[in-house]
């Protein structure tokens, strides 16, 4: 259990910050990026659950949100041979149940025919930035990936940055997708779909024939 007696401690203001492995870092880190933009994401997600999600959505929810935790503690320990302390990892069953969810929530929803826009219910417009941060956060764990190397369980560990941490991202950022259209779906609010900029000015056309854009 973690125990935290002070919540400033002045020791970044020269600009750095210490790893879960007590190594000391600089705030631009790609791995400070990719756990802080995790960090965001988890943040995206709370803002969701104060939009009153069904029962099902606050429960996967809120599996998730601990589960960031676990992805951001993971990113910020680079992969050692004899770590002082056993690191938090994230393991192949937490990417299942992922890929699981998307699959139980894709069911129920209406194949695409376009992208979709953004919006719609409050909720589901929440988890739509919750997925773009999501994968922000992905794009900055890759960076670390190409500055540290990317290592899976049976890479000889070498500082790099462990791959399944980076999965588990990839596989969120489509849960969440699927899970913005799901909250629409729940509060009958019809999808937006992107009309391409060529048919955009032909509909407006039709629309507007004596008028000027």
């Amino acid at each position: 259990m973690v125990n935290l007696t002070r919540i400033y401690t002045r020791t970044g203001d020269a600009g750095a910050t210490r790893l879960s492995n007590n190594d000391l870092t600089h705030k631009t880190d790609p791995r400070v990026s990719a756990y802080g933009q995790v960090d965001e994401t988890n943040c995206a997600i709370g803002v969701a659950l104060t939009l009153d999600p069904d029962e099902r959505l606050q429960e996967v929810l809120g599996i998730v949100q601990n589960e960031l935790f676990d992805v951001g503690a993971d990113l910020s320990a680079p992969r050692e041979s004899e770590p002082a302390f056993e690191p938090l990892r994230i393991l192949q069953p937490s990417i299942d149940r992922l890929e699981n969810w998307c699959d139980e929530f894709g069911d129920e929803l209406p194949s695409l025919r376009s992208f979709i826009l953004p919006g719609g219910s409050p909720l589901a417009a929440q988890l739509h930035v919750a997925r773009s941060t999501c994968r922000r956060a992905e794009r900055a764990a890759w960076l670390a990936v190409e500055q540290y190397g990317g290592e899976t369980e049976e890479d000889k560990p070498n500082g790099g940055v462990h791959l399944l941490a980076v999965k588990y991202l990839n596989r969120l950022s489509d849960l969440l997708f699927n899970l913005a259209r799901h909250a629409n779906v729940e509060a009958n609010r019809e999808e937006v779909l992107w009309v391409p900029g060529a048919e955009r000015s032909a509909e407006y056309n039709a629309a507007h024939p004596h008028g000027t854009r």
